[in-house]
């Protein structure tokens, strides 16, 4: 299957089966998709092979083991040259509280996502953030509420 192949409603049901349950077994799998195990266990390593499954992971209740404050923090550069942006996305990986980080157009140059404890751990984190070369402002946003997080796109 290359990218300009579409897939077909067993691909789909396959790709949203493993979304939701990635240990489902593969016998359950087959069943599940009303296929046979050989065409089951051929379509998912076509799947693997082309790039719509890009692996298989657990998913971790981030509020229990990273916090329960979501913060949202755009971040502008003094300008945007080449090693300055590497420096910073570099930097920012490297801090534990940030589980996404995004390069953006408009007003500012970096939206990132993290998760803090409290306030406390938000002001160390704003420190973190300041420290490095080339942060020009900084502004937050604190989610009230979480209402849609896929760990997936919704497959038809």
């Amino acid at each position: 299957m290359n990218q300009n192949q579409k897939l077909d409603s067993y691909d789909r049901k396959i790709l949203r089966h493993l979304s939701e349950n990635g240990r489902i077994t593969w016998r359950e799998l087959a069943e599940e998709i009303g296929l046979s195990l050989t065409p089951t266990l051929r379509r998912v390593r076509i799947l693997e092979e082309s790039g719509y499954i890009t692996g298989y992971f657990a998913r971790l209740d981030e509020q229990r083991l990273a916090g329960s404050m979501i913060v949202f923090i755009s971040v502008t550069l003094e300008r945007q040259i080449r090693s300055i942006l590497a420096r910073f996305e570099e930097h920012v990986a490297s801090l534990p509280e940030v589980m996404s980080g995004f390069l953006m157009t408009g007003g500012s140059d970096y939206l990132l996502r993290a998760v803090v404890n409290d306030l406390d751990h938000y002001r160390e984190l704003l420190d973190a953030l300041t420290k490095i070369e080339g942060v020009a402002h900084i502004q937050s946003s604190f989610a009230l509420k979480s209402f849609v997080n896929r760990p997936a796109p919704v497959i038809p």
